[in-house]
């Protein structure tokens, strides 16, 4: 469960007086002076309760990690970057204060959360107490991280150089117009940042190149770098010396342009600005404004925010750009008699990866070994290129953003990097810390407040309403067509989760307390990709992707709402393209074109209830019960080639051919139990049957019969003492597992709705009440502006395409917050709720 704060006194004492009524139900409670007669005594105040958050982190790695970092958003914390606690944040294990800081993580200008720096064994859970106690003494800690730039006055211009002068650090700088490279007027010629194991800095110049200081030493040095001359950095010292040499180059892990045939640097900009963001202990970073890039026949601004944390050699790298641009590339210096390695390909699209040149290109020595590898995900790549000076790795475009790191290991650190196979082992070692994040289970002070009462009917309904109205805020109207996917960072689709799931929960809500914002919602966002004459924007129809069939019972509630003939047209060109739709030899729909001969789990609650709702519309007759026949039929396959007899849990996919990499060459299954492969099938399960009428009896009694068999066989794995489920549903606390809040809202609002319904007796009511106190206790987050998040949701997962279905691949996807795939469940399963406490 999630690590309430122990704590008796009112949060108010902290957070003036702020109640959530909306969300619990309640009525704020009376003060002091509401509850005080000329007959009693005055209370004392309560002592000040400086707690502010608990959070217990796991390592979800077989291996230690160390200095790991886990960033605390102040507004996950409940506090604003001016309020007085932050000025007294840190964070305590056992009663030891443990190294922290606060940073600006996106380089704005503003504080925005607290970093924590901890090592962990392999496996190793802790838990951590966030405190805004002014008594609390915060270690003294020494410099592991600069970023610094400099540059000179007391001096003159003379043409391109600046003559005279001593060099003073400042916090940002605009180069004028004669500044070019080697004018002696920025130490070391830009910015630059450091660990304490390595340094680099970035031309700030028409080169835009990127350097490394190897270091000797685990002092922070960029200080007296070039402080006596420019050349100095080229001469091995005590702490080091300039390792490479860059060239016409991307150098070590910069960016450009890819033409087509070489890179185009960042040279022609109207200005740069540099910018240090964090100068701290444990993160340092600067930011360079490209104001004015002429590229690619265009003119955008771009910006680069680069970071690094103590303990480490990367720098973590984020570009935005003002306008989309393809074709941005990543890459390294290309040396000769180098090694080009590359990490891992058949892996998660969300996963990290690498490329990478080892060899005898140190400037330092003609033997000397220098590594170095820029880290990105699988998926933003879109091809693997050379130029005449460079390793390049040309990017996707995903709406002008891109996060990648870049890094460098110099045979003489302390304990340096020697040989090849030790490179390429750190590196393996660095792409899995970086996939396999540490589980954070977290609870602020406010959100403990807001859940400390029992749930009832209202604050079941309100916690639907104050989720879904805190994601009309975030982003669920964006996803309109010519829209803006905000997770998959691309144009909005025609696709099942918002377009479909979202935009039904609102609809759902509307029934039972009506607002016009959510059932226009359904016009702006759904609405929006169905022309005049029916034409369905985005949708392709070859592709057979039985996703993309959900969001059709939108399309349908449109044409029964506006009795607008263009909806109808859209229903039944989706229904027509079920008809055609490829299927297995018993008759299950393919998941999709590029899956051939599967049947998915998700693919059943993706499809099956759009036919059952458009049979139910617009169909009569033995037409009518075919199309009820073929969705429950659906259910049967799956049920006859998912189900585990053992356990009574399903498989999440199975191929009919047993050809997929991932399908067991026996029976064709995938190999593990996911949870929310189970929650779609179950939230199908009562959904189709919302469709199907009495008259069908036998056709209802097959579902019906599966609701009686698997709310048992899922509630035998449910946690005992958080009332949820596990992300691989029969494997609670193996490595890198964790309790996920999509399948455990799913499998909630299956339970409530099938004793809504009478598909299950009363004797799961409790059941079902502890599954739903648990998802509020254990990932819901209350914010100091009134909006909720749901945290904890396994962004996606699927099979094939480098996902090998595996235990570890699942440990791999992305864990996110308020996805529609979590959020969505957790909304009906909140309606339903209401219902069942109603009663």
């Amino acid at each position: 469960m999630s690590l309430l704060l122990k704590s008796k006194t009112p949060i108010k004492a902290i957070y003036g007086g702020i109640f959530l009524a909306a969300i619990t139900g309640c009525s704020p409670e009376k003060t002091s002076e509401q509850q005080t007669t000329a007959t009693t005594p005055v209370a004392q105040p309560a002592p000040v309760n400086y707690q502010i958050a608990t959070a217990e982190i796991t390592n979800a790695n077989n291996f230690a990690i160390q200095q790991e970092p886990i960033y605390f958003p102040f507004y996950d914390l409940g506090v604003s970057p001016t309020d007085d606690a932050v000025k007294h944040l840190s964070v305590s294990a056992n009663g030891s204060v443990q190294p922290s800081q606060t940073v600006d993580t996106d380089g704005d200008g503003t504080l925005d959360s607290l970093l924590l720096v901890s090592d962990f064994a392999a496996a190793e859970i802790k838990s951590f107490v966030v405190s805004s106690d002014p008594a609390i003494q915060k270690p003294a800690l020494k410099k592991q991280t600069q970023a610094e730039i400099s540059i000179k006055e007391g001096g003159e211009w003379k043409g391109k150089e600046y003559v005279g002068g001593t060099f003073k650090n400042v916090d940002k700088v605009t180069p004028p117009a004669q500044y070019t490279d080697h004018s002696f007027w920025i130490r070391y010629e830009g910015p630059g940042i450091e660990s304490d194991k390595v340094a680099y800095r970035v031309y700030l110049d028409w080169r835009n190149g990127f350097d490394i200081f190897g270091k000797k030493t685990h002092d922070v040095v960029l200080q007296n770098v070039g402080q006596d001359g420019y050349d100095s950095y080229h001469l091995n010292s005590d702490w080091g010396v300039d390792v490479l040499k860059v060239g016409k180059s991307l150098g070590m892990g910069g960016y450009g342009f890819w033409n087509g045939k070489s890179v185009d640097l960042v040279s022609l900009v109207d200005t740069r600005d540099a910018i240090i963001t964090n100068n701290g202990d444990l993160y340092s970073g600067f930011k360079i404004n490209y104001n004015g890039w002429q590229i690619n026949n265009q003119k955008l601004d771009m910006s680069a925010h680069l970071t690094m944390n103590a303990g480490g050699r990367l720098v973590n790298v984020k570009l935005q750009a003002s306008q989309q641009l393809p074709n941005l590339a990543i890459g390294l210096v290309k040396h000769p008699n180098t090694t080009f390695i590359e990490g891992p390909q058949d892996i998660s699209g969300y996963a990290w990866t690498y490329v990478a040149s080892w060899g005898k290109q140190s400037l330092s020595g003609e033997n000397d070994h220098l590594g170095m590898a820029v880290i990105f995900r699988r998926d933003d790549r879109s091809q693997q290129t050379t130029d005449e000076t460079s390793y390049v790795s040309v990017m996707k475009d995903k709406g002008g953003e891109l996060e990648y790191y870049f890094l460098a290991a110099w045979e003489h650190e302390l304990d340096g990097i020697k040989t090849e196979a030790d490179f390429k082992a750190y590196l393996d070692q660095e792409i899995q810390r970086l996939t396999k994040t540490p589980r954070v289970r977290f609870e602020s002070a406010i959100s403990a407040d807001a859940k400390k009462n029992p749930i009832d009917a209202n604050a079941a309904l309100n916690w639907a309403k104050q989720l879904a109205d805190s994601e009309l805020e975030r982003k669920t109207l964006n996803y309109h067509y010519q829209g803006w996917d905000e997770y998959r960072k691309r144009p909005g689709k025609f696709e099942y989760d918002v377009v479909g799931m979202q935009i039904a929960a609102l609809q759902d809500i509307d029934a039972i307390s009506p607002n016009p914002v959510y059932r226009k919602a359904l016009e702006t966002v759904t609405g929006s990709y169905i022309r005049d004459d029916g034409h369905i924007e985005t949708f392709e129809p070859d592709l057979f992707s039985i996703d993309l069939t959900k969001p059709g019972e939108m399309v349908i509630l449109l044409e029964q709402r506006t009795k607008q003939e263009k909806y109808r047209k859209a229903a039944d060109f989706l229904r027509e393209n079920l008809k055609r739709h490829p299927r297995t030899s018993q008759g299950a729909f393919w998941h999709r074109a590029t899956y051939p001969n599967q049947l998915w789990l998700d693919g059943v609650y993706m499809g099956m209830p759009f036919l059952a709702r458009y049979a139910a519309a617009y169909e009569s007759g033995e037409q009518q019960h075919k199309s009820f026949k073929e969705a429950v039929h659906e259910f049967t396959i799956a049920r006859e080639h998912l189900r585990d007899a053992k356990t009574g849990l399903y498989y999440h996919a199975w191929d009919e051919s047993k050809k997929a990499d991932w399908a067991d060459k026996e029976t064709g299954r995938a190999s593990q139990f996911w949870s929310r492969g189970m929650g779609w099938y179950a939230m199908a399960l009562v959904d189709v049957l919302d469709f199907i009428p009495e008259s069908e009896t036998e056709l209802r009694k097959e579902l019906t019969d599966i609701v009686a068999e698997l709310a048992p066989d899922i509630l035998r794995y449910q946690d005992e003492t958080t009332g949820t489920w596990w992300q691989i549903t029969d494997k609670p606390g193996e490595l890198g597992n964790y309790r996920e809040s999509s399948a455990s809202a799913m499998f909630t609002y299956f339970l409530a709705k099938s004793i809504n319904k009478g598909y299950l007796p009363d004797s799961y009511r409790a059941a079902a009440i502890k599954s739903y106190q648990g998802i509020i206790n254990e990932f819901m987050t209350v914010h100091k502006d009134g909006k909720v998040s749901m945290n904890d949701q396994c962004l996606v997962a699927g099979l094939g395409f480098g996902r090998d279905g595996s235990y570890d691949y699942y440990m791999t996807e992305r864990i996110f917050s308020n996805d529609p795939k979590g959020n969505t469940p957790f909304i009906g399963a909140s309606l339903e709720m209401y219902k069942l406490l109603k009663q």
